[in-house]
């Protein structure tokens, strides 16, 4: 498996692109914007697009993934069905915010316990709610790395402030099914750069376990 990162919109949001070295086939995980950049990344790194995975439904994340989908004829996996009311609104956000966004349905909602492939890679779907309902985070094991969108970041934690976010969650989140994977996991968070959880565990404000304790 090998990873780049393209940030996107004028938030800065890191979309991965994700890829299977045996097979050449790619996703592109978080496609919120600027599409032209996304698809040059994809050419320049001579690799075939085979799906778009969401981690959740806010717009810097999925503003412009349906309009990706159509255009290359890719499916969507992804978040969980609880951000269905998110994507639902992308057009009135992007509208708010002054970006071009359009709501879309995936092709398959995901679920905790899920998988999805990508060539011939596996990664896991680990439902993390908080940031917000429907957030998930894919993890491919045997890399030992994971893409956490808006859950964690290097030195912070997502926003809980947006409609349905819940703060308690997202801490239970982290720490229940984020840690158990293991601190050499290597994370790129949706914005900012990449950490391991061993370090976020060690130094977070938020979520050490100093700051727990």
């Amino acid at each position: 498996m090998k990873a780049a990162i393209l940030p996107v919109t004028p938030l800065q949001q890191n979309c991965s692109l994700i890829w299977c070295t045996a097979t050449n086939k790619a996703a592109l995980i978080d496609p919120g914007g600027d599409l032209d950049k996304l698809k040059d990344g994809v050419a320049r790194a001579g690799v075939e697009l085979e799906k778009i995975l969401i981690t959740h439904g806010h717009l810097d994340h999925c503003g412009q993934a349906g309009m990706l989908a159509e255009e290359l004829g890719l499916p969507i996996e992804g978040p969980h069905e609880d951000d269905r009311f998110w994507i639902a609104r992308l057009d009135e956000d992007g509208g708010r915010f002054g970006m071009e966004a359009a709501s879309f349905e995936p092709t398959r909602w995901l679920r905790h316990g899920d998988t999805v492939t990508v060539g011939d890679l596996t990664l896991d779907v680990i439902h993390c709610p908080g940031h917000t309902p429907g957030h998930v985070v894919f993890f491919h094991r045997p890399s030992r790395f994971a893409i956490v969108g808006d859950v964690l970041f290097k030195g912070s934690i997502g926003r809980t402030d947006f409609p349905m976010g819940n703060h308690q969650d997202l801490i239970d989140s982290i720490t229940q099914r984020l840690w158990p994977l293991g601190e050499d996991v290597t994370f790129i968070p949706g914005h900012g750069p990449t950490s391991t959880f061993g370090i976020e565990r060690k130094t977070n404000a938020f979520v050490s376990d100093y700051a727990l304790s």
